[in-house]
């Protein structure tokens, strides 16, 4: 299976790989998670989040792959997936496929049923809060860096995030680590204190292992809500 991650290189090549070094989740244990397939080209996929009954929020760099996306909730294992659903893709207007303003909404034609297994993940403060330092990244990507083996539960890690200061853009929260996101992963959540501060945008080899990019949400909370707001249940 090919997926959509870029978890892009520092040329903005792409992601090159899924959750690598992490565990199993509980099942059903991340309730807000979303998983996006291309209809068509089905080797292609993203995760994403819900944020409200009918609004998932991911990355922006998967609209470019994706023709006949379909949403599904409630999922575990990717080889028994629920109905999909459709979905209008709203992508930021300034992202240009380079880091920076790498978020999307897509807008559910059919709100979703919030039960055990599907639920809305909250959304930070408007302005920079401190975001804590210990967070969990998500999704069902590669469980490789030098090849792609996605996986088809879900998986998680535990991440600390460190001070990098050195950042492609304003909007971007960077962090190196040994382990981490890879392909297949992109459009997944940074998950701080139960809130989504970040969603995974790229990734790129360094000496003593990979900076994974991540797009601060808070920063385009303006937007999201005009966006929400515009399309109302």
């Amino acid at each position: 299976m090919t997926v959509v991650l870029r978890v892009r290189q520092v040329c903005w090549d792409g992601m090159d790989h899924g959750i690598v070094g992490g565990h199993v989740s509980v099942p059903h244990s991340r309730p807000y998670m979303v998983y996006i397939q291309d209809s068509i080209k089905t080797h292609l996929n993203c995760d994403g989040v819900l944020v409200r009954e009918d609004f998932v929020m991911t990355a922006a760099h998967c609209h470019e792959s994706f023709t006949h996306p379909k949403v599904y909730l409630g999922v575990n294992d990717t080889q028994f997936l629920p109905h999909g659903m459709e979905a209008d893709s709203f992508p930021h207007p300034n992202f240009e496929n380079r880091p920076g303003n790498d978020i999307m909404l897509m807008k559910l034609k059919t709100p979703a049923t919030l039960n055990k297994t599907v639920s809305i993940i909250a959304l930070p403060n408007p302005w920079n809060e401190d975001i804590s330092k210990d967070c969990l990244v998500m999704g069902w990507g590669s469980t490789k860096y030098d090849y792609y083996s996605p996986s088809t539960v879900l998986r998680e890690l535990n991440v600390t995030l460190k001070d990098l200061t050195n950042c492609f853009e304003p909007d971007v929260i960077c962090n190196e680590d040994p382990f981490g996101p890879s392909k297949g992963d992109s459009g997944g959540p940074l998950i701080c204190g139960g809130i989504a501060q970040g969603i995974v945008s790229f990734n790129t080899k360094q000496s003593k292992g990979y900076v994974t990019g991540y797009t601060r949400v808070s920063q385009h909370l303006l937007w999201i809500n005009k966006v929400m707001k515009q399309h109302k249940p």
